[in-house]
């Protein structure tokens, strides 16, 4: 990727900042640059750490490091025989995250396995970029890495590795598929984003190098604007998604504890599960129906795990939940006996997916006040964008109600009380963003704008 060293110094800089900022738990955060194929060379960015007591972030703190520049390349850390693995060769080949949550069983720390000391807590995120957008439809001419077998990498992947993101938290405040490994996963998406638009940006103006100053000027300050607007569009409204939705997950808890009778989303996805489990064994282990049968078991225990919109939920169970389960009981007759079983509960999910916002259900729910039970779900349902600002202040009055008893309450009502702040600046920095677009496109000088 062609990025500009310093821009790309400050975007990472300003991502890190974002992360330590939403998670309260996190300590540091590093940023690792990947590429060019096929030597992929993992070279360390920037690293920030959060002064003790205090939300000061100091910069490029000097340590010992391999992947200091020049840094290391993919034949110096891939997985190969009689070598230690390292937990950036699992993120770059495989393109998935590496959660040390438990510092003695990490079997890709380095330290671990050449002292048998332990390192600390962290979450190791790739960026990922789709490969059409880097380097065009025709992918044929791709010069992929390979692995110590001679075997290349990402061949059959839509997406490359361009960035590692690493983040650090203090002892036992990390999960393997928590709230903030999923917070940090959005906000390393957002960065793959980000650095495309920078790559983009700056193949542009390598081209336009012919163009006069003014309007080359006026360009990049157009980018710049925009850039920005894209980055708090992007990363601000995900992350207070992300805490509204955990609003949502607590009063799904809550109508369980009410009505332990009613079957609700997890504990239908749960029989489901148990279903696909009991016969999957009858079925061709390495046949077309097995693999179905694991994509529905993951796809299944994920959408369980996910506090999702009543309207995400239902078409992932559409689109993705029944397709699957119509293909098990049309091509097998492992399910034979559970179909009607089967056909009850997928029509029991469809209504569970809507039960945390029946007013009718929530008017039952005897152990709160009625003001709490009126707004908790009017407020833990809604999709937050631009436009609705003002919910932000009625969550934030939601959260200091004496009868809420959520965990983390004062925690998720720092962050979000943060990030309102940051949202709020959105509309001046779009004002910003239309009187240059207006100046150029009337042919006006930069200054009039």
């Amino acid at each position: 990727m062609v990025i500009d060293s310093d821009i790309l110094e400050k975007t990472c800089k300003d991502m890190i900042e974002t992360i330590l900022f939403c998670l309260s738990d996190a300590t540091k955060g590093t940023i690792y640059r990947i590429g060019p194929m096929p030597t992929l060379r993992a070279v360390r960015i920037t690293s920030g750490i959060r002064v003790e007591g205090s939300d000061e972030i100091q910069w490029g703190l000097p340590e010992v490091s391999d992947y200091n520049s020049p840094g290391k390349t993919w034949e110096q850390y891939r997985d190969r025989p009689g070598h230690v693995l390292e937990a950036m060769a699992w993120c770059v080949e495989k393109g998935k995250s590496w959660t040390a949550d438990d510092p003695y069983q990490d079997n890709r720390s380095v330290r671990k396995q050449l002292t048998n000391e332990p390192e600390d807590y962290h979450h190791m995120e790739p960026v990922l970029i789709s490969k059409s957008y880097l380097y065009g439809d025709d992918l044929r001419g791709l010069d992929l890495p390979r692995d110590h077998e001679g075997k290349p990498i990402w061949k059959d992947c839509e997406f490359v590795v361009v960035a590692v993101v690493k983040i650090h938290f203090r002892s036992d405040r990390i999960r393997r598929g928590d709230r903030s490994t999923k917070i940090i996963k959005k906000l390393s998406r957002t960065l793959g984003t980000e650095l495309l638009s920078l790559h983009v940006r700056e193949t542009l103006s390598e081209a336009q190098k012919e163009l006069a100053r003014q309007r080359l000027q006026s360009c990049n300050v157009l980018a710049h604007e925009l850039r920005n607007t894209l980055i708090k569009l992007g990363f601000i409204f995900s992350a207070i998604n992300a805490e509204i939705s955990y609003l949502r997950e607590q009063w799904e808890a809550e109508l369980e504890k009410a009505f332990p009778e009613l079957e609700s989303k997890k504990s239908i996805l749960r029989r489901l599960n148990e279903l696909v489990r009991l016969q999957l064994p009858q079925v061709n282990g390495t046949g077309k129906l097995a693999q179905i049968g694991r994509a529905l078991l993951s796809e299944q225990e994920e959408m369980a795990g996910l506090a999702l919109m009543p309207q995400t939920s239902e078409k992932w169970l559409e689109n993705k939940i029944r397709p699957k389960w119509r293909r098990l009981l049309m091509e097998s007759d492992a399910w034979a006996e559970s179909r009607s079983e089967i056909q009850r509960l997928l029509d029991n999910l469809q209504r569970a997916i809507w039960m945390g916002t029946d007013s009718r259900l929530a008017s039952k729910v005897n152990h709160l006040p009625e003001d709490l039970k009126a707004i908790w779900p009017r407020l833990a349902y809604v999709d937050f964008s631009a436009d609705k600002l003002p919910v932000l202040d009625e969550i934030l009055q939601f959260l200091d109600h004496p009868a809420l008893t959520i965990p983390h309450k004062q925690q998720t009502r720092k962050i979000l009380t943060s990030l309102k702040a940051l949202a709020e600046m959105i509309p001046e920095v779009e004002e910003r963003a239309n009187r240059i677009i207006h100046s150029l496109r009337n042919g006006s000088l930069l200054e009039e704008a």
